[in-house]
């Protein structure tokens, strides 16, 4: 899904949903590689801090995890070696995909192992109900409620109920948040709206043009990947950061 022009004004390193993105390579993150030739990616490149260095693309991209305790859109934990960061958007089918088959298996597999930490930021793309959406997936968290609600609305056949505030409410009820006034209320409430537009500015300042998307140790992958080369993403992550201590 392209940019606006107000957003390509942002220098961004365009990346197609669906398709696997080379790690950082020579300095140049990977995003820039499917730049247009005369894009201010490419047109930047050759300035480009060496990626050993600590300002370097890599060393930028992986400092973009919060690892905030009291994170309520994280799990794993806050020291975890690999942080995955998911920019996704909940009328996205490929960000449906990627949480039905995908993720639960991350999990399983490596959150719970304490190799993992997953911090989700709202990246809706689709219009005002993608907004909405991600609005109450914050709301939800503020209940300890997100990945619950995280999964209910990227559940099967779940975003062609629509995005629309009754739905959004029976989505809060069947992910369990316990107070569904104060939801609404949260839902309403500028600190929901600040919240979306402090993950969209961090996306739009690294690129994130389409969904999913996704940082793992600051090593970019685009669309929903098979766990396969999750899995790899993150081995080599955990083997980097045990190397760097």
């Amino acid at each position: 899904m392209p940019a606006s022009p107000s957003r390509t004004s942002r220098k961004p390193l365009l990346i197609c949903a669906g398709v696997a993105l080379a790690a950082v390579t020579l300095g140049i993150v990977s995003w820039q590689a499917t730049a247009p030739e005369d894009s201010p990616a490419r047109s930047s490149a050759s300035s480009a801090p060496e990626a050993g260095s600590a300002d370097g693309p890599a060393a930028q991209l992986r400092a973009l995890a919060r690892r905030e305790s009291g994170d309520k859109l994280a799990v794993g934990r806050a020291d975890a070696p690999v942080v995955l960061i998911e920019y996704s958007d909940f009328k996205c089918g490929y960000c449906g995909k990627f949480a039905r088959d995908t993720e639960p298996e991350l999990v399983k597999k490596y959150v719970e192992d304490g190799t993992l930490r997953i911090e989700w930021r709202n990246f809706p793309i689709f219009g005002a109900d993608s907004e909405t959406a991600a609005k109450a997936a914050w709301a939800a968290g503020q209940q300890d409620r997100f990945a619950q609600f995280h999964a209910a609305a990227y559940a099967e056949g779940s975003k062609e109920k629509g995005f629309g505030e009754d739905r959004l409410v029976e989505l809060a009820q069947q992910a369990g948040v316990p107070d569904l006034e104060r939801f609404k209320k949260d839902l309403a409430g500028e600190q929901a709206g600040a919240a979306l537009r402090k993950d969209q500015e961090e996306g739009y300042r690294i690129g994130v043009t389409s969904t999913p998307s996704f940082l793992v140790n600051g090593q970019p992958i685009a669309g929903a990947q098979p766990l396969d080369a999750f899995s790899a993403a993150i081995a080599k992550a955990k083997t980097q950061a045990q190397a760097a201590k």
